[in-house]
């Protein structure tokens, strides 16, 4: 019996219902809380859409992120004779389940929310998405808060702090905060303690905040106002020209423009009377002088506006100061957010120091291992080899084939390395003995022979390989970079490139200094007279030098290839720079041509750091420098002692 009776009242309170309610209480818990609201949701504005949101993140329901989603789009609809609220479609979506709804004969009305009450719902949205499961939504609310910061989104930021699982992102929501807090802060005291914790960040993000509370505007009046937050006083003639200071009164309405000789010909030409301007007959206004009089009588009547001289745009000028002014008014602020921002600037050079001394490094570590091979024989031999460059295009091209027969990159960049060499030192000894021991000690010929053997190689490659660019990949391994912050960075095939630079030259100096062929090298290349009566043959101490000297080129080459082109002209980019390392450095001296890659390859970057546009300036003026310092030093950084020395 109470069954029944509870069931029949039940029915009752249904029928008693609006056919719309009704249907909705049929429906999901989410078309419930529209319907409560149903004016908002058909009609929304941006005054009265708040009560809505506010009422559905009341309700915690899953559906709600979705629904602010599309109606934000422009795809909900209302069917007009239940007022219940559906997802435009064919058939239309049930806005609870999400499942095709049949509605027989229904009219469908879109509802099309304005782009006020659209910000509202995104800001809604990003409340919601802070929160969400998914990784990827928490990150892409943080970057629509980072690309339009809102007042708003300050306190839901904060809340979803606490929950959030990735250490990354909850890093990330710290320093939005912050940046929220910075410019949105409820009192001065917050405002203030959030610019200072800013200081200690480097982000781009961080200086526009800064930069943003610091916004200025432009000011002129007769004394400072006492009301403003005054930046600075601009000096007319040092900080702003007097043309620029009129004008700025003129845009104030404080001082009248300038008139130009049109108009004042103009306004003489309405106010001709019998033959006369202002008293001056019309026949005499030929020169500037009487055009000028005539007007200032006109003037003087009443007629026209007064004549702007230079001597009354002077006492204008005088008689009022110029400023610009923060369009924050609170000083508390405003210094803060100065002294945060001349902080992270000076943090912020010091990482670009730090940055372009790691460049420099890694450019000097290519350099070095494309002149080393010819500071061997350059030292040892007195051999201008300029086919050193098509020794490292070898070296590259033979990568490039390693790689077309072993796919996996990690062991053909292992296999190319020693490859290189194998290949590189058997073409240096076959040049060595076909060509340049002819020429020893006849410098022009052995530079026009190298020479003419680099035109042809180059050649061969390109009847080989083609005129395009071959790839030679790096491993996985190697791919991205090491970002320390987000100022400083290098990419990990430069720090494979140094680490290798550091591999050969520990390895050269072990051979030179530790083992029978290195002691033989340093005998020849000080006295190859006196080595010789020592037992030491010179020719094959030559031939093995320039064998080994081009085998490092090949190595180098394998590694240049890794992150630049491999071409056939490849070469002809590091022979210039090659050579001006060895003479720099100091001819047949590891050390010295360390020095020189390490002067060079800093030099180079510091003149592009202040001209990073024009990178064949900073070529320029490094050779400028380095023709400069051979002058003064012409045995190089580290020079030859001994009777090396004097050859």
């Amino acid at each position: 019996m109470p069954r029944a009776l509870f069931l029949a009242l039940t029915l009752a309170f249904c029928l008693a219902l609006p056919a719309h309610r009704a249907q909705a209480q049929q429906t999901g818990p989410l078309q419930a809380v529209l319907q409560t609201h149903a004016a908002e949701v058909a009609r929304p504005s941006r005054t009265s859409v708040a009560t809505l949101i506010d009422a559905l993140v009341a309700s915690n329901l899953p559906q709600v992120p979705d629904f602010l989603t599309r109606w934000s789009d422009r795809e909900v609809v209302q069917d007009s004779a239940s007022g219940l609220f559906y997802y435009d479609g064919e058939p239309p979506v049930d806005i609870d389940t999400g499942a095709p709804t049949q509605l027989d004969g229904a009219t469908l009305s879109a509802i099309r929310p304005n782009g006020g009450v659209r910000r509202v719902i995104s800001t809604a949205l990003v409340q919601f998405q802070l929160s969400a499961p998914d990784i990827a939504a928490r990150t892409a609310a943080l970057d629509a808060i980072a690309r339009a910061p809102e007042e708003d989104q300050l306190e839901p930021l904060r809340a979803s702090i606490a929950t959030e699982p990735d250490p990354a992102l909850k890093a990330r929501k710290e320093q939005l905060a912050g940046m929220l807090a910075a410019r949105y802060g409820d009192t001065t005291e917050e405002r203030v303690a959030a610019l200072e914790a800013l200081s200690g960040a480097l982000s781009v993000e961080i200086r526009a905040v800064l930069n943003q509370v610091l916004t200025t505007t432009s000011g002129v009046a007769e004394t400072l106002p006492q009301d403003a937050n005054i930046a600075r006083q601009l000096r007319v003639g040092k900080d702003i020209t007097s043309a620029e200071a009129y004008a700025r009164l003129v845009e104030s309405g404080l001082a009248a423009a300038p008139q130009t000789r049109e108009q004042i010909k103009a306004a003489l030409t309405e106010n001709i009377t019998d033959g006369t301007v202002g008293g001056v007959p019309v026949g005499a206004l030929n020169t500037e002088a009487d055009r000028l009089r005539a007007y200032e009588a006109l003037a003087t009547a009443g007629t026209v506006p007064p004549l702007v001289t230079e001597a009354s745009m002077a006492d204008a000028v005088s008689a009022h100061v110029f400023f610009d002014a923060y369009t924050e008014q609170d000083a508390a602020i405003t210094d803060a957010a100065r002294e945060a921002l001349d902080e992270v600037e000076n943090r912020v050079f010091l990482n670009q120091m730090f940055d372009l001394t790691l460049d420099a490094l890694s450019l000097a570590s290519i350099y070095f291992l494309a002149a080393i091979g010819l500071a061997i024989t350059f030292g040892v031999m007195g051999v201008i080899n300029m086919a050193h460059g098509e020794f490292i295009m070898m070296g590259a091209y033979t990568g490039y084939v390693v790689q077309q027969i072993i796919p996996d990159y990690t062991i053909s960049l292992i296999v190319a390395l020693p490859l290189a060499f194998a290949v590189t030192f058997a073409a240096g000894v076959a040049m060595e003995r076909l060509v340049i021991r002819w020429l020893y000690h006849r410098p022009l010929e052995t530079l026009l022979a190298t020479f003419g053997i680099s035109i042809a190689l180059q050649q061969l490659a390109k009847n080989i390989f083609g005129t395009q660019a071959r790839p030679l990949t790096s491993p996985s391994w190697l791919d991205g970079a090491w970002v320390l912050n987000d100022v400083v960075s290098i990419a990990n095939i430069r720090i494979a490139i140094f680490v290798l630079a550091l591999i050969f030259l520990g390895l050269i100096l072990f051979v030179l200094n530790k083992t029978r062929i290195g002691l033989e090298v340093r005998a020849v290349t000080q006295n190859p007279g006196m080595a010789a009566s020592m037992g030491i043959n010179p020719d094959k101490i030559n031939m093995l030098t320039f064998g080994i000297g081009s085998g490092i080129a090949g190595i180098a080459g394998v590694a240049i290839g890794l992150y630049a082109k491999v071409t056939s002209e490849m070469g002809a980019d590091y022979i210039v720079q090659s050579f001006m390392t060895v003479v720099v450095g100091g001819v047949g001296n590891v050390w010295g041509t360390l020095a020189g890659a390490t002067l060079i390859g800093g030099l180079q970057k510091g003149i592009e750091y202040f001209n990073p546009s024009n990178t064949l300036a900073a070529q320029t003026y490094m050779i400028l420098f380095i023709i400069l310092f051979i002058q003064f030093r012409p045995k190089g950084i580290v020079a030859l002692k001994g009777r090396a020395a004097g050859d």
